[in-house]
């Protein structure tokens, strides 16, 4: 899976690294996936297959270490990732208002796996956590490095608002409670802050933009070589995304263009729980006489990314929610095509 807010942390921390700093990227749950060279850890935290166990079955919260370190592999967590282990917000209530609960929790071996990597790492001068639903780590890890914490807020509102009730009301709650655990809060956008301020209770003097960037490696404007004209999307396929809004958009559009030659080309990670979503997609597009305009070209790397990019006339991601990173389209005009 290509994660957006992992595609802006390694590239952080690549840049960092160029820079000259010491950084450690250490994923957490999942191995990580960037479309660039990927500079974290080959090592990973709060597996989420030990966390799945865990919270579900009360005897793998005793089991040794030598067993944990089996089903802790990335290589076994990532055999799991692309078949079973979800992402859907409804699905995940019970293991988020847990890992909010922190070390006094059910997955309180998670937190001592932590302490004990931290043992042989070298002190940090400062620990920042990529979102706040990881705010429970806070507090411990301020009390083993005494260093600062800060955290950085980049759209896990969408995921708090997906939680089912009684764990989205006691998801905010416990993580309005650690607030002040965190030293300083850092948001993607201008946008961004007054909503965290509002859901999440964090003044907005405790909040920092720093506004996202991309490795303008490799980008260019492509020479037109034919006469079709594409429209593109590029991003995660699923509803937040918007694809449905602009297939219908499209379908009008079409109306309005007769025989003129027009593409809808699309690109971005599919998951197996949104792979219903896409086929009621390319329904709406039969159904309006349009299906043969479209093309799905899966998942690309950053090679292809550039490619497909640079194939386009005008990139639309019409997400229904306010979208607070929005690379695609730092992307999009990095290669001269309009948004």
């Amino acid at each position: 899976m290509y994660c957006g807010s992992c595609l802006r942390d390694n590239g952080l921390a690549v840049e960092l690294l160029a820079r000259g700093h010491d950084v450690t990227l250490l994923p957490l749950y999942t191995p990580t996936n960037p479309d660039e060279h990927n500079v974290s850890r080959d090592r990973v935290l709060f597996g989420g297959i030990s966390i799945y166990l865990q919270q579900h079955v009360p005897f793998f919260r005793r089991t040794p270490r030598f067993l944990d370190r089996l089903w802790d592999s990335p290589a076994v967590i990532r055999a799991f990732a692309s078949r079973s282990l979800s992402v859907d917000p409804k699905m995940l209530g019970d293991m988020t208002v847990s890992m909010l609960e922190g070390d006094r929790g059910v997955l309180r071996k998670e937190f001592d796996k932590l302490f004990e990597w931290l043992a042989d790492e070298p002190v940090p001068d400062v620990v920042n956590l990529p979102n706040s639903l990881l705010i429970s780590l806070a507090r411990p890890l301020r009390e083993h490095v005494k260093r600062p914490i800060c955290c950085t807020l980049q759209g896990e509102d969408l995921f708090l608002e997906g939680l089912v009730e009684p764990y989205r009301s006691k998801a905010i709650d416990l993580i309005r409670k650690q607030v002040p655990e965190v030293d300083h809060f850092i948001a993607v956008s201008e946008y961004y802050v007054p909503t965290m301020t509002r859901l999440l209770g964090i003044g907005s003097d405790r909040i920092s933009v720093v506004p996202l960037g991309i490795n303008l490696n490799g980008y260019e404007r492509a020479t037109k070589r034919d006469d079709v004209f594409r429209v593109g999307y590029f991003a995660r396929i699923s509803p937040e995304k918007g694809l449905h809004v602009l297939a219908e958009a499209y379908a009008l559009f079409r109306r309005k263009t007769g025989d003129a030659p027009v593409r809808l080309e699309a690109a971005g990670y599919l998951s197996r729980a949104h792979e219903s979503y896409l086929e009621d997609v390319k329904r709406s597009l039969t159904k309006a006489g349009v299906a043969n305009d479209f093309t799905y070209h899966g998942a690309v790397d950053r090679e292809g990314k550039l490619a497909f990019l640079r194939t386009l006339d005008v990139l639309s991601v019409p997400a229904p929610y306010d979208e607070p990173k929005g690379v695609f389209l730092l992307e999009a005009m990095a290669s001269g095509v309009p948004v």
